[in-house]
């Protein structure tokens, strides 16, 4: 059977060829389904996700360009979105930074691997995670599963301490962050990253144990999506992210937040 999504075959072959055999555990959003939205200009692909996605038990909306990507999401609740980069009228990049002004849902970005700049421009604009091309129907189920699992984490989190370090206040039951008192604005896994930076403050934590409890699955090394969203967390938390105080680099480890009052 073939392991990649392919455009060599109708949609219909292709999701015969990658159909999954059980149902991903799921909890279910009530009394709706959970409801993602594709943005994906390849009509073939499109077709291919949307006939997956649902297969899996997902409502969906599919757009071929961003501009219908983003009426969609104006028009209808939405609760992840999957977005191709190179996409007519409204690029993906483009639609990223529309939906971050609007929502902090989980964004994951779909890309080739031939365009690795895109990616880290992707991860700076607020992206949770990203897909490269060619990739597997059960890569796609596990991103999309752990992106939801991170955001149902960050919205229950309701029993846990309010966490001050370092001039930052985290409040888990209101999903609020300030810094000096100033609130910051933060996505599911930039909140979900603060707060176990936080609950370990004073403690070296690796990058691998990061990406397993934060993004859900064992590391890769080719992987640089801690180090992205680290920088992105010091942007707008740190008073100068070339030299950050609170989030520190612990060589050959990977990062520790800093324990105290002040910086």
């Amino acid at each position: 059977m073939a392991s990649t999504l392919s455009y060599g075959v109708s949609p219909v072959e292709a999701i015969m060829m990658t159909e999954p055999t059980s149902q991903p555990e799921q909890e279910e959003k009530s009394p709706q389904k959970i409801r993602i939205l594709v943005a994906e200009d390849d009509e073939a692909l499109r077709q291919l996700l949307e006939m997956s996605l649902r297969a899996f038990g997902y409502d969906v909306l599919s757009a071929a360009d961003g501009v219908k990507a983003l009426e969609l999401f104006l028009r209808e609740p939405v609760d992840l979105a999957i977005l191709d980069i190179m996409m007519p009228r409204m690029d993906g990049l483009e639609l990223l930074q529309e939906l971050r002004r609007r929502s902090d849902l989980p964004i994951i970005m779909l890309t080739a691997l031939s365009r690795p700049d895109d990616v880290v421009r992707g991860l700076r604009l607020g992206a949770d995670d990203y897909i490269p091309k060619p990739f597997t129907f059960k890569e796609v189920a596990a991103r999309v599963e752990a992106a939801l699992r991170r955001s149902r984490w960050a919205q229950e989190q309701r029993s846990h301490p309010v966490l001050q370090e370092c001039g930052v206040t985290l409040d888990a039951a209101s999903h609020e962050v300030y810094v000096e008192g100033e609130e910051v604005h933060l996505s599911p896994t930039e909140f979900a990253l603060l707060h176990y930076l936080m609950q370990r403050a004073g403690e070296a934590v690796s990058k691998e144990e990061l990406f397993r409890e934060v993004w859900g699955y064992e590391f890769s090394g080719g992987s640089n999506l801690v180090e992205v969203a680290i920088r992105r967390l010091r942007y707008k938390i740190e008073k100068n992210p070339q030299k950050p105080a609170r989030i520190v680099t612990v060589r050959g480890v990977g990062y520790k937040f800093c324990r105290g009052k002040k910086e």
